[in-house]
């Protein structure tokens, strides 16, 4: 168990994940939180990493911090997504090994798990079959993470663990109409088709993958809470075990929005992996559940956007 003074770093904690760990961590009445903007300290610069480690040595530290983005970012800049995620959590990783950090928890992605893998995917499914082409570069970085944190606790007895969350949204998210994931997506494009009187939206794809969405916020408490009450080489999936169609979500996103035009799809792009649903199983048995519905949390995350006009913009 963290003490509640114990010194704990939170890489990436400007992003919507490190964010959501630090409102966590001080509602649980956690005092002694490090953190460091990237002008402070780059992650990818492993001088840097390592004298920070020496000077601070955290006695837990949540890696939250990573390069993302969505189908376009990531087909895009594919070296740019592997070498930087990968740069970055191998100095962490290894210089909290290196500085004596009890216990280090490795935020990962449910890209990780194979473009057909069954469903939904238990942890079990990694490695067993190829990737989805569109993010094979940001999940092998992340593989590559989870793998380093086992094969540290194999050959050192170290207590790394790792999580994998599924969909995420909520405050402080990213919503650039190109780069960002497609809930954020759909949140700027039907405001701005509300402000802007538009007749309609038109989305990609044909709507039928199936996708899990879990409020950032609900992740953190995870992340908590797996930090207090798990130990071992598996990673723990992070989701509500529940999904919804791609055809669904504007749908209800346009609810929440109060557009009221109609909704197109353009079937000549890309849809991305058929489903993804996590098998939570893991989670459960160790004692956690989600708690916020994606329709209040849609609400919650549109509210984020009208309140921080500078994000929205970006």
């Amino acid at each position: 168990m963290m003490e509640k003074n114990a010194k704990i770093y939170v890489a990436g904690h400007r992003g919507m994940v490190g964010s959501a760990i630090v409102r966590e961590l001080e509602r649980q009445g956690y005092t002694n939180i490090i953190t460091r903007t990237h002008k402070e300290l780059d992650l990818c610069r492993q001088d840097q990493v390592e004298q920070f480690f020496a000077q601070e040595k955290p006695e837990y530290v949540f890696l939250a911090a990573a390069k993302v983005g969505g189908i376009v970012a990531n087909s895009e800049a594919l070296a740019d997504f592997m070498y930087d995620n990968m740069i970055l959590e191998m100095n962490v990783i290894n210089s909290a090994w290196k500085n004596g950090c009890k216990k280090l928890e490795f935020l990962g992605s449910s890209c990780i798990y194979p473009r057909m893998a069954p469903q939904p995917m238990p942890e079990s499914c990694l490695l067993t079959s190829e990737l989805e082409k569109t993010n094979e570069a940001y999940a092998l970085a992340k593989i590559s993470g989870l793998k380093y944190c086992e094969f540290l606790n194999r050959q050192y007895g170290t207590d790394y663990i790792s999580v994998m969350p599924t969909n995420l949204y909520g405050p402080n998210d990213n919503y650039h109409p190109e780069h960002s994931h497609v809930l954020p997506a759909l949140i700027r494009r039907f405001h701005e088709a509300k402000e802007n009187g538009a007749a309609s939206v038109t989305c990609w794809g044909d709507g039928s993958p199936l996708r899990e969405f879990l409020y950032v916020d609900d992740l953190a408490n995870l992340c908590v809470f797996l930090m207090n009450n798990y130990r071992g080489n598996d990673p723990v999936n992070a989701g509500t075990g529940k999904d919804l169609t791609i055809k669904e979500l504007p749908e209800l996103v346009a609810k929440v929005v109060g557009y009221e035009g109609e909704i197109l799809w353009d079937t000549s792009r890309p849809n991305g992996t058929p489903r993804k649903l996590l098998d939570v199983s893991k989670a459960t048995k160790l004692g956690w559940t989600y708690k916020t519905e994606l329709e209040d949390g849609i609400r919650l995350a549109y509210k984020d956007f009208l309140e921080n006009p500078m994000r929205a913009e970006r």
